[in-house]
């Protein structure tokens, strides 16, 4: 049996290394808002450019999750409920764009969707041109983002207990009716928890949306372009609202976890 020294050193060594840890995160996110947190708040009252960048960040990853939402939870019901021929194959590609590099990602998407690709050509002459343009902006968060709404919608779906579906079409519901009138809702925290870790992903993408669309700029390539042009003073006020901004999302999905919330199993 561990002796009272020997347990005391190695609560102390558990301690001392989540501690290094907590530091190697925290010091970086405190150092940038004690920097330039006041002055980036500041500047949204000025900074005309800053302001449209950061309405063009949330608006367009409001609407790549939006979109996200209505295709991927069908899909993640689905690969919930082991219902697609290959699920594990499917899912595998749907989670991949979480492992390719951001620029790459981007360029995947310029092949596949630029100006002399045959599916951008086809936009582009329907008006719908994706470089360039707030549509490749949400094309890009949606591609990098999307794998983690429908993972986590899966499993908030996959904890919602199916033999509450079965009794739904015992009293009459078609088999979708009782998914919309039944799992949806009992998963509803956990969807809506996806959702805004999505968002909150889409507006702090960069790598790929650098590559398909420089102008017009979101607040991160803003920052980027503030730092290689005028240098880290420029850059730090729109890095910090970045920030800010993250905290909104941050605080949702904190108010969202409390409670196990219906979607758990009953006893």
């Amino acid at each position: 049996m561990m002796s009272r020294s020997s347990h005391r050193i190695a609560t102390a060594g558990v301690v001392g290394g989540a501690m290094v840890l907590f530091a190697l995160l925290a010091i970086p996110v405190v150092a940038l808002l004690v920097r330039a947190g006041v002055e980036g708040l500041r500047q949204l009252g000025a900074d005309d450019e800053l302001r449209r960048a950061l309405v063009l960040t949330a608006t367009t990853a409001t609407g790549a999750t939006a979109v996200t939402m209505i295709l991927g939870t069908p899909l993640a019901y689905l690969l919930a409920r082991e219902r697609l021929p290959g699920g594990a194959v499917i899912a595998a590609l749907v989670e991949l764009p979480l492992l390719i590099p951001h620029p790459v990602a981007g360029i995947a998407l310029l092949l596949a969707f630029g100006r002399a690709s045959a599916i951008g050509s086809v936009l582009a002459r329907a008006g719908l041109g994706i470089v360039g343009s707030p549509l490749g902006i949400a094309l890009a968060m949606l591609f990098v983002a999307a794998p983690l709404y429908v993972s986590a919608a899966r499993e908030s779906i996959a904890r919602v207990d199916r033999r509450y579906e079965d009794v739904a079409r015992t009293l009459g519901d078609s088999p979708w009716r009782a998914v919309r009138r039944v799992t949806l809702p009992l998963a509803g925290r956990g969807l809506l928890a996806a959702a805004v870790v999505m968002w909150a992903r889409g507006v702090s993408e960069f790598g790929a949306i650098v590559i398909l669309t420089y102008h017009p700029k979101v607040a991160s390539v803003l920052s980027y372009d503030r730092f290689t042009a005028f240098g880290l003073d420029a850059a730090l006020p729109v890095a910090a609202v970045l920030v800010v901004l993250a905290l909104v999302p941050l605080l949702i999905l904190r108010s969202l976890r409390t409670g196990t919330g219906p979607s758990e199993r009953p006893s």
